[in-house]
């Protein structure tokens, strides 16, 4: 062993060590550096901890944090304080050699820069030490506390947040589980600059709200409303107020000398028809202001619902219609528009503590993550959610400051024509929807479904007074067909005066909707002024170089078991899910999915999922043209859909072996070895070995995978040209051959007495509609195992179809250098050479 100099504060070190042998640094203490640096260290020794290093002294002064670092400040992880180690140790990667002291590999899992609040070496000495990480994982404030001196042995200390702007609950949020692998395999840039983070604006020393920016002016006769933008997912930049999105009227309540008038977003004058809500606002008392709100009839549960309030503004029964007021830009003699929102909200919030109205009510905000309040909307089945910026201004414009995020996509046409319903010539079967491009209508899909046959009578009746010869889209702008007049089931067309709101699922490619559904007629948007809505990036999305972490997702009930034998609990699997969400949507996307739910543990009723029983938040349904006669199939396209799965008691994801590219002709072939009662796990490898040679022999190359049960799958990727019958044929055929060639390892019958001590290569998976365990999906079985891809390579060291679980899983991978199946996605094969080997002949679906 090396011997350090006396006094040297790397000697521990540098004795625990032979250089000979290790390719760790052998490191001297460097100058002192004006900015200190912090590594975190992933390191699989005998077991798995994270080595937390402070640059301080020339040196990194080290702790052993068993569990690492979290982002819940309730979260106190044991800290073990160990040797001093060399600035140069901060880069290492690698493994150390077996034998050696902490034999195994380490991987970098943070760094950065790092400020002791105060003086450190003090600090440290009374065995308090705050300080700040900028990483590219972990930010804010943080704390270590020394608890034992250790007597002898080393000290121990707690690593934990502070409560900032970065904390966040451990239900909420588990950074080590989300963010597994190497920084320097991996770099994902500074987080503050990804994921900027703010205070928002800060009240007046007395608390109250700030009111500096607002000016003394005179009430304007009219005032266009501040607009929102669609968002295609929650911001991170900034300080962002939550508020329900209402299904509703948008509505300007003005009061000049204590009177009321009720104007629409156009502002059109709508007090006659909601006359006693403008008298219920009168009674807040106000002299002279401009509320912003929106208009709602509200259910028997609570909820808005928008057909309610149609109904009761056309028979003008406005007795139900309630008033939520957001925002004030003008309130007892001031402009408070420049007034940040939080401090309107404040302001508005004060006129309502003293008066309380049934059908006039302050729309309160909310400070949860917008995912979460987003998810919750969704699964109440409400419209969505409106985030606002904290210290944004008053604009009577679109804004970025003001954002809509929805359940569905949603959004008003104009009705530019209708067809009759069949059998009810007297009825609306569907009207065709158009909107505006450059000025010019264009046909945008139609929607036949969200009306009854009273409703249909009475659209029908309004829209054949607005008929005319020609349809109203520009032939430029129109989808090219042949448009049909009054042939039966044909289009009348219209005059393009009325607007109707639609909620659809996605818009095709060629402009129009799909899966539609109509929610009401609105009359109080203008036709000419309906464009598409188009979702734009948050403020705030990374830019550069950007986490591959999927979104993180509150957990309800996370404590729940899932597998009472092993202990794992709903949070263990939503958080694993979390962690592999990037290596697991490759093999989902575009695939009809079946998912197996759990929700009483694996040990209860499990379900067998293929379509929207219930909501679930990003989930895709796919169009019903897909597998026609059936209820549309669900595929999992996005870490959100994942996530949302794993929070409803998902535990399996199966899919189909095609896309919805080319759902009737596979990508792939997938032999499920599963073996019989007294089958030994060394036949199972053997098997797959046997399988594997020879589909070489016919040319064909293949991958495998643990099942995450008892068994292997073997995968081959095709080109997609054949269709599933002649697949399964060929599976069927390769199957009998391996069982008439080695009848003591192979059966070609399912059915547990066929193969008993035998092993069943279960060929019926490649047939139509059938599914298999994906690639990095759990399995609803005691220790919850996953099935992993691995090498061929690896099959000998391979201890089980289960080798690896929830629990296991993630880490495992984190510390696999290559990906095993990376050449999977590139290879297109055709089964030409190797069915005629097998005596078949191959044909194309025509």
């Amino acid at each position: 062993m090396a011997r350090a100099a006396a006094g040297d504060p790397l000697q521990r070190y540098v004795e625990k060590r032979n250089f000979d042998i290790t390719s760790e640094p052998r490191g001297v203490r460097a100058k002192r550096a004006k900015t200190l640096r912090f590594v975190i260290q992933k390191h699989w020794a005998s077991h798995l901890h994270y080595d937390f290093r402070l640059e301080l002294g020339g040196v990194l002064l080290s702790w052993a944090v068993p569990k690492g670092p979290s982002y819940d400040p309730k979260e106190k992880r044991l800290a073990v304080h160990v040797e001093d180690h060399p600035v140069s140790y901060g880069g290492f990667e690698g493994t150390i050699p077996a034998k050696q002291y902490g034999a195994g590999k380490v991987i970098v899992w943070d760094n950065g820069t790092w400020e002791p609040v105060g003086d450190a070496q003090d600090a440290l000495d009374k065995g308090k030490l705050i300080f700040k990480l900028h990483g590219q994982k972990l930010a804010g404030l943080w704390e270590l506390v020394r608890t034992s001196r250790g007597n002898g042995k080393q000290e121990q200390w707690l690593l934990f947040k502070k409560t900032d702007a970065w904390a966040r609950p451990a239900a909420e949020y588990d950074v080590v589980t989300a963010l597994p692998d190497s920084v320097v395999e991996q770099p994902l840039g500074s987080i503050e600059e990804r994921e900027p983070r703010d205070a928002g604006v800060p009240p007046t020393a007395n608390g109250e709200p700030d009111l500096s920016a607002a000016k003394k002016a005179a009430l304007p006769a009219t005032l266009a409303p501040q607009l929102a933008t669609l968002a295609s997912a929650p911001p991170t930049l900034g300080t962002w107020l939550a508020e329900n999105k209402f299904d509703g009227y948008r509505m300007m309540a003005r009061i000049q000398r204590g009177k009321v008038k009720l104007l629409t977003r156009g502002g059109h004058d709508w007090t006659h028809k909601v006359q006693s809500l403008a008298d219920e606002i009168a009674k807040l008392g106000l002299d002279e202001a401009f509320i912003d709100g929106e208009i709602v009839v509200l259910n028997e549960k609570g909820l808005p619902d928008f057909n309610a309030l149609q109904n009761a503004m056309d028979a003008s029964k406005s007795a139900g219609v309630v008033f939520f007021a957001f925002d004030a830009p003008f309130l007892g003699g001031y402009d408070l528009r420049l007034v940040p929102l939080v401090s309107r909200s404040g302001v508005l919030a004060k006129v309502f503590e003293t008066v309380k109205l049934e059908r006039v009510r302050f729309s309160e905000s909310f400070t949860a993550p917008p995912a979460h309040l987003l998810e919750a909307a969704c699964n109440m089945q409400l419209e969505g959610i409106m985030l606002k910026r904290a210290d944004s201004p008053y604009v009577s414009d679109r804004t970025d400051t003001w954002l809509k995020l929805k359940c569905l996509q949603r959004q008003e046409f104009v009705i530019c024509g209708f067809t009759d319903r069949t059998n009810a010539s007297g009825e609306v079967g569907s009207l065709l929807l158009g909107y505006h491009v450059d000025g010019q209508l264009r046909y945008g899909g139609s929607v036949g479904t969200g009306w009854d046959n009273k409703a249909g009578r009475a659209m029908h009746k309004t829209l054949s007074k607005l008929e005319v010869d020609k349809p109203p889209f520009e032939a430029a702008t129109a989808k090219p067909r042949r448009w049909s007049r009054r042939s039966p089931g044909g289009e009348h067309w219209v005059k393009p005066t009325m607007v109707a709101e639609v909620a659809f699922s996605e818009w095709t490619p060629d402009g129009h909707v799909r899966h539609a559904s109509f929610k009401g007629l609105r009359s109080d948007k203008a036709a000419r002024s309906i464009t598409r809505e188009r979702s734009v990036a948050p403020p705030g999305a990374a830019k550069g170089a950007a986490s591959k972490a999927a979104p993180s997702i509150k957990i309800t009930n996370p404590e729940r078991l899932i597998d009472p034998s092993s202990g794992l609990k709903k949070q263990d699997l939503v958080r694993y899910y979390e962690g592999i969400a990037d290596r697991i949507l490759p093999h989902l996307k575009d695939r009809p999915v079946s998912l197996v739910r759990a929700p009483e543990g694996i040990t209860g009723q499990l379900f067998f999922q293929k379509h929207l029983e219930s909501k679930i938040l990003g989930l895709k349904e796919l169009d019903p043209n897909l597998w026609p006669g059936h209820t549309a199939l669900l595929a999992v396209n996005s870490a959100q859909a994942l996530l949302s799965a794993a929070q409803m008691n998902v535990v399996e994801f199966h899919t189909w072996n095609s896309t919805t590219r080319n759902i009737d002709k596979p990508d792939r072939v997938i032999f499920d070895l599963d073996p019989g009662e007294g089958v030994q796990w060394a036949t199972v490898k053997e098997a797959a070995m046997l399988t594997h040679a020879l589909l070489d022999e016919l040319g064909l190359k293949s991958w495998l995978k643990t099942s995450g049960g008892k068994g292997l799958h073997v995968v081959v990727p095709l080109a997609s040209r054949l269709d599933y019958e002649v697949v399964k044929n060929f599976s069927q055929a390769l199957v009998q051959h391996l069982a008439k060639t080695i009848p003591s390892r192979f059966v070609a019958k399912s059915g547990p007495s066929n193969r008993v001590g035998k092993i069943f290569v279960d060929y019926l998976r490649n047939g139509h509609a059938q599914t298999t365990a994906a690639a990095f999906s759990a399995r609803a079985r005691p220790g919850l195992g996953v099935s992993m891809p691995i090498s061929w390579e690896a099959l000998p060291e391979l201890k089980g179809g289960a080798q690896w679980t929830i629990a296991t899983a993630r880490e495992y991978l984190s510390f696999e250098e290559t990906d095993p199946w990376s050449k999977y996605w590139n290879c297109k094969q055709t089964l030409t050479k190797a069915s005629k080997a097998l005596g078949l002949a191959t044909r194309r679906k025509a």
